[in-house]
């Protein structure tokens, strides 16, 4: 069973890295394209849109770092691996997403005083951004790579790439036929808004699973619950559920139990329980007796 599980994570570890090396490929060179094209027409919407594709790009590409760092094998100093630098990525790709809104906003507040001259065969770019974007939506939504922290905040920033090249061709519609100027800043915005839910959702995961926060499919109280109610079980103290990774939750807890109870026994229905009901496979439970005072030299136990 253990190798059933190690053999399909690791099925899903190489089909991820498979996915996000492609469609960072794929961004990297549109989003050189899209750069020159935007500096070509005097376009912010298309500069703004490249600034995105140029964080997915990054976003990817320490996905990919994460991916080759995460293989590395746990040792004595790193007794979890290196799986967290993921996370670390993620959150690094967060606060980029941020400050780069930050920046267009910056720019397309100026645009707005004094609107430019812009050239409305943007359009083009932009109309291949969006098929380009669409293949790299695409690609990260086969199979369960949408599952992994990385992959979901790309997704989700291919997404606002998507409705920025919408955005830049209809401001280069507008251009065209009315002449309205105006838009292109206008479209720019929009993006940076995208961009700004997307860092800020990235940069807020990322930093609950730093931070030891509960995953997201867990009711503390229903486990509790659950524990309280096997047979011989007195009552339960310290418990704690946490994620390395948004892939790998982990759980500890004390259960304090009748004297006369099967220890193996309860500790095989607890652990099978835990991971039937909230698939929780690396969980630690100690067990205590009623009449045992090893929970007195437990700081957390005491409080």
């Amino acid at each position: 069973m253990g190798n059933h599980h190690d053999h399909g994570h690791h099925h899903h570890h190489t089909a991820n890295k498979k996915v996000l090396l492609w469609s960072f490929i794929t961004i990297f060179i549109f989003m050189i394209v899209e750069a020159l094209g935007g500096y070509w027409t005097n376009s912010l919407a298309l500069l703004s849109d490249a600034g995105h594709m140029l964080s997915d790009a990054a976003a990817l590409g320490l996905s990919l770092l994460a991916f080759k760092m995460g293989e590395k094998k746990a040792n004595a100093e790193k007794t979890f691996g290196y799986k967290r630098f993921e996370i670390i990525a993620a959150l690094i790709n967060g606060i980029t997403l941020i400050v780069i809104s930050m920046i267009i906003f910056y720019e397309a507040y100026h645009r707005f005083v004094k609107p430019p001259e812009v050239s409305s065969s943007m359009m083009i770019i932009a109309s291949v951004g969006l098929v380009v974007n669409i293949i790299v939506f695409l690609m990260l939504t086969k199979g369960d790579s949408k599952d992994n922290l990385n992959i979901r905040s790309a997704l989700v920033h291919v997404m606002g790439d998507l409705l920025g090249s919408a955005g830049a061709i209809l401001a280069g519609l507008l251009i065209f036929f009315f002449q309205f100027n105006i838009a292109d800043p206008i479209a720019s915005v929009i993006v940076s808004i995208l961009i700004l839910v997307s860092g800020y959702r990235v940069t807020k995961d990322a930093f609950h699973v730093l931070m030891e926060g509960k995953p997201e499919h867990v009711d503390m109280e229903q486990m509790k619950a659950m524990l309280a109610e096997l047979e011989g079980v007195y009552s339960i103290h310290d418990l704690h559920v946490w994620s390395i990774t948004n892939e790998f939750p982990a759980m500890t807890c004390h259960l304090v139990v009748q004297n006369e109870v099967d220890r193996d026994a309860l500790l095989q229905v607890a652990t099978d329980k835990i991971l039937h009901t909230f698939h929780i496979s690396h969980c630690t439970v100690q067990i205590e007796g009623r009449d045992t005072d090893i929970h007195d030299t437990c700081d957390n136990c005491k409080s």
